[in-house]
């Protein structure tokens, strides 16, 4: 538990909060490390592992795929110029959410869960999008969206092996953080 926690911790550090342009221009490398660059998005993404796997069944790949499908489209809008206003309280709300859901063990209806994984995703895609290059930018989307894929499973992971409360109390860490950036905001 000290481990998890002291990973949350320095994870949810507001200097590393949201994320920021400046990653290699076009390229996978760059959209791949996009996800890493805001503790924002790490939590929100491993949280929703974590919520697919503790609920289990077919949210075990619903809640991933209709989060990264949903980001991709939002890539797509932020890269096009498409406002957003509500962008990063919608991204910060995510983190929230998704750790409270899985704190609290909530087991809403699966399409209800879609299509909140799939608002989450938008907004967090088009923060990627209106975020990356102005070249180049469909190697950069498989980029994030193979690294989101990838913190999904790493919760994913993580939700399958931990024991129950271990698994509440990880989502009470990542909701704690996302309210923790936000105050720091």
């Amino acid at each position: 538990m000290k481990r998890i926690l002291a990973i949350a911790t320095a994870v949810a550090l507001p200097t590393a909060a949201l994320a920021h342009p400046g990653h290699d221009a076009g390229s996978f490398p760059g959209g791949f490390a996009h996800p890493f660059s805001g503790a924002d998005h790490m939590l929100a993404m491993i949280a929703l592992g974590l919520l697919a796997a503790q609920i289990g069944g077919r949210a075990i790949w619903a809640l991933p795929l209709s989060f990264v499908t949903a980001m991709l489209l939002g890539g797509v809008s932020g890269f096009a110029g498409m406002p957003f206003p509500a962008v990063e309280p919608v991204i910060l709300a995510s983190v929230i959410v998704i750790g409270a859901a899985a704190a609290l063990a909530l087991r809403p209806p699966l399409t209800a869960l879609i299509g909140m994984a799939a608002i989450f995703g938008a907004a967090h895609g088009w923060a990627h999008g209106a975020e990356g290059p102005a070249a180049g930018m469909a190697v950069y989307a498989m980029g994030f969206a193979v690294a989101t894929a990838l913190l999904h499973g790493a919760g994913l992971a993580a939700g399958r092996g931990l024991p129950a409360l271990l698994l509440r109390g990880t989502g009470l860490i990542a909701a704690l953080s996302g309210v923790a950036i936000a105050v720091a905001g």
